[in-house]
């Protein structure tokens, strides 16, 4: 899983947490920073967009156990280490197909020395070898679509160290950014090591209605003025299933959220919810007719100023 960005990448910097961060922490620091920087917050934003795959890949290998001691074990070497490739861990290997761009990762080689994995002849420092040599990672990338992310999906790969084609199953609730390490997947050794692992970063489509809250899925769920006032019993719909019917409550306000149990992101770990939020539609036709209505129903109303708590909290009454 390692490789050079190990060295570059700072993940505690991105996250902005210290390097005792509890798993909980972790966890929350990342939500929030997710929603902040989602493409889907930030429409058209390349800056925000980047900061999202960062945060992404930080959070995927600090979230990890194995991955984040690794990290740490790599960090603690230094960044003047640069990595070069091997016997069996250099460009040759890969993947056939135009989109499908595997090379060796010559880290292993380095790596394995270091921590007394063995080197394919040539020991650290100049000694001899410890051992069978480690097979090289190989990376590639594969894109989703939003359900697929949310369900789970398995996905074929064209290997040419194996079989013709691979199966490879993609978790439920996979990040898009999230990198998977399918272990064994990866070169072979040349001198009868254990076979290094595949590695596939993935990028998750965006949906047109629903987005990700960690195991939650939210949607924005339009309501008429009526409806907010009087209440009313509203379809929402669900990701790849059939709407479910919500209870708008009287004097529901604007960007008020309503849970709909399960029926978010299911994992072996638990269940997400689903959170509509609730978008009080503002008609752009409105009838004369219409206007003389709503002109006598606001003159029953009680005559409060909606916006005079705000303006004193501003120190402006």
């Amino acid at each position: 899983m390692a490789s050079q960005d190990w060295f570059d990448k700072d993940f505690y910097k991105i996250l902005g947490v210290s390097k005792d961060v509890s798993d909980a922490e972790l966890k929350k620091v990342y939500r929030k920073l997710a929603r902040q920087y989602h493409p889907d917050s930030n429409p058209g934003d390349a800056k925000a967009e980047a900061k999202f795959k960062e945060i992404s890949e930080a959070y995927s290998v600090l979230s990890d156990k194995e991955q984040r001691t690794e990290y740490d074990q790599v960090r603690a070497m230094g960044s003047g280490a640069r990595f070069t490739g091997g016997p069996g861990g250099g460009r040759g290997g890969g993947f056939p197909g135009g989109n499908q761009n595997f090379g060796g990762a010559g880290f292993e080689d380095v790596f394995s020395n270091l921590f007394g994995g063995g080197g394919g002849g040539a020991g650290f420092g100049g000694g001899r070898g410890f051992g069978p040599q480690r097979g090289a990672d190989l990376t590639t990338s594969s894109t989703l679509d939003f359900i697929d992310g949310v369900r789970g999906t398995t996905i074929k790969l064209r290997l040419t160290n194996g079989p013709d084609s691979t199966s490879v199953k993609i978790p439920a609730g996979v990040l898009d950014g999230q990198k998977i390490k399918i272990r064994g997947k990866g070169q072979q050794s040349p001198n009868g090591g254990e076979a290094g692992d595949l590695i596939i970063t993935v990028t998750v489509k965006p949906h047109p209605v629903f987005t990700r809250d960690g195991a939650n899925l939210r949607v924005t769920v339009p309501v008429t003025f009526a409806e907010a006032v009087l209440g009313a019993t509203i379809q929402v719909p669900t990701l790849g299933g059939e709407p479910v019917k919500l209870k708008v409550a009287p004097g529901t306000p604007n960007g008020r959220v309503l849970r709909v149990k399960g029926r978010g992101v299911v994992t072996s770990k638990g269940e997400g919810d689903l959170l509509a939020t609730v978008d009080i539609a503002v008609p752009s036709h409105v009838s004369d007719k219409a206007k003389q209505a709503l002109e006598e129903f606001d003159g029953l109303l009680p005559d409060e100023d909606p916006r005079a708590d705000l303006l004193a909290r501003a120190g402006l009454l």
